[in-house]
């Protein structure tokens, strides 16, 4: 029996071709790349605007069943999916967010796919990359800086020190900073304060950076960001304290997308990366909406369960940029279900028909929830080794008594040879999309706090919502203040369609506690905390970070 070799093994085995050549499949000339070395590039605005005449190709959304100890693979059947529609002819970009460090050196590990379904350089893309979030973490800390600035030379504004809205943010995971007292040390030092952080990806900039249409928009977008309210509660902009100038100088490049490839060499696009559970999980619009003007399929991926991300999909990122997918695949694994249906993780390589059926539950609810956006959904079956025949059945017979199509898929091990199949089942289906039938889950006019009913009530299944009065008085002022068509964006654990994480499968007789509303002005959404969901997360008792090394070689060890 032949050794089965690592993710990162087969990722440094890669035959990578240049980034020109790559660039050249999809017609970007070399004179319109930014490279980073052989084998990445920023894909420049002269070129993004002169392809907005192209017409667009089809655009697939990748999501996945609510996530388990077990894995499921969502971005590995992204980059699957994308090498097997090239494999059938079909020119296809994948188009996925960047990874965080957070996770990386937390409990995920890397994000960049896993066996032959991977994208290269993965150590990269994993870590530095080229520099993107760095940009990001530094334009909102450029802001934090120049609120206490502003403050320490007299307060023009007269800034309520109470009422600043807008904390600091560092990509890694560090519980400690959740509070903190800032500006202490005396006269010299600034007037001492509360102040907290939030990990990178939860940041408003992140959210304004993938939601931006180009560099005006972003500036724009910036300037009116609420950093703080006057004592009469009269909102403060970032564009008050002449920041949007600036910050958006650092995000120059940085908005610019990436271009690697995959193992196949079939270009992907990498740009952007709020997560799901807290922020809305989406990559960038320019990444998706340039990527659509180069190919005839674009696959792209939502972060976590379809209850967070592709929600936050459809209800967010289609409604600000005008997109509707042509089909949606759902990630499934038998092991995850199992999972799902009560199985222990020591225990998931054991034959369990019954768990299957029990969790197969989960699998339905994101099924109909797909399809109450009027949009058809197939099911991908990510194939692990010790799945038997048995329980791949059941997820195959009970779609089919949905009216969904589940295919078989061992992308991991084959590569585009393990998604021909399922390939061509979505070009089948997008090719007889009617998006007419798209419909989002609540509209613009209805009252906020309905918004979040509507979510709470139709995707997660719960009762209702549970609001202290002083949430409902905030809701209400955003709605005087003019705000109130904007979407939500829900922060929610991923763990289970409840904001209780141990509740797995399809849980019934719950309500949804909101804690806490945040008006993103600059983003477009209003952000509703629920449950336990921290935006600052912590490591946990053994994090990924240490096992993570170089070796006697100089190689990265332990990073996935």
């Amino acid at each position: 029996m032949s050794e089965v070799k690592s993710d990162i093994a087969i990722a440094r085995a890669a035959k990578k071709i240049h980034i020109r050549e790559v660039a050249a499949k999809i017609n970007i000339p070399e004179e319109n790349l930014i490279q980073y070395g052989h084998d990445t590039a920023k894909i420049d605005f002269h070129f993004i605007e002169k392809s907005k005449s192209n017409k667009n190709g089809k655009l697939i959304l990748v999501t996945a069943i609510s996530p388990t100890p077990a894995g499921e693979g969502k971005t590995t059947t992204s980059v699957g999916l994308s090498d097997g529609l090239n494999k059938i002819g079909k020119k296809s970009i994948v188009a996925l967010r960047e990874p965080s460090l957070g996770p990386c050196f937390g409990m995920k590990g890397g994000a960049a796919g896993g066996g032959y379904a991977q994208v290269v350089p993965m150590e990269e893309i994993n870590l530095h990359f080229t520099g993107d979030f760095h940009a990001i973490t530094s334009a909102h800390n450029l802001l934090s800086s120049l609120i206490d600035n502003h403050i320490y030379w007299g307060n023009e504004l007269e800034i309520d020190q109470r009422r600043i809205t807008w904390g600091r943010v560092v990509d890694l995971g560090d519980r400690s900073l959740r509070k903190v007292n800032v500006n202490l040390g005396g006269i010299s030092n600034g007037f001492p304060r509360e102040d907290k952080f939030d990990i990178t990806v939860a940041s408003e900039i992140m959210a304004i950076f993938c939601l931006a249409t180009d560099i005006k928009d972003l500036q724009k977008r910036i300037g009116d960001i609420i950093i703080a309210y006057k004592r009469d509660k009269t909102a403060i902009y970032a564009r008050d304290v002449k920041a949007d100038g600036p910050m958006t100088v650092l995000l120059k490049n940085a908005l610019m997308p990436n271009l690697v490839q995959t193992l196949e060499n079939n270009p992907a696009i990498i740009h952007g990366g709020p997560f799901a559970n807290i922020a809305h999980g989406c990559n960038t619009v320019i990444a998706t909406t340039t990527a659509l003007k180069l190919a005839d399929y674009v696959v792209t991926e939502a972060g976590f369960g379809a209850d967070l991300g592709a929600e936050k999909f459809l209800d967010i990122k289609c409604r600000k940029a005008g997109l509707v997918p042509n089909a949606v695949v759902i990630v499934a694994t038998v092991r995850a279900l199992k999972s799902h249906g009560g199985v222990a993780k020591a225990d998931l390589n054991k034959e369990n028909v019954k768990a299957v059926q029990d969790g197969f539950a989960n699998l339905e609810q994101h099924i109909e929830n797909i399809k109450s956006f009027g949009l058809q959904p197939i099911v991908a079956i990510n194939h692990f080794t010790l799945d038997s025949e048995t329980e791949g059945k059941v997820i195959t017979d009970g779609c089919e008594k949905l009216g969904v199509k589940a295919v078989m898929c061992s992308h991991w091990a084959n590569g585009s040879e393990g998604t021909k199949e399922l390939a061509e089942e979505v070009v089948k289906i997008a090719e007889a999309s009617d998006v007419s039938k798209f419909h989002y889950q609540y509209e613009d006019d209805i009252p906020l706090l309905e918004k979040i009913r509507a979510v709470a009530k139709n995707i997660y299944r719960a009762d209702d919502i549970s609001v202290d009065k002083k949430v409902i008085d905030q809701l209400k002022n955003f709605e005087d203040e003019g705000y109130g068509k904007l979407p939500i964006c829900i922060a929610k654990t991923q763990y289970s369609f409840s904001t209780n994480p141990v509740l797995r499968g399809a849980p019934r007789g719950f309500t949804v506690p909101v804690r806490e509303v945040k008006l993103s002005a600059g983003a477009g959404f209003i952000v509703v905390i629920t449950g336990d969901i921290m935006t600052m997360p912590g490591l946990p008792r053994v994090p990924s970070a240490n096992s993570i090394m170089l070796d006697d070689d100089g190689l990265i060890q332990g990073l996935f």
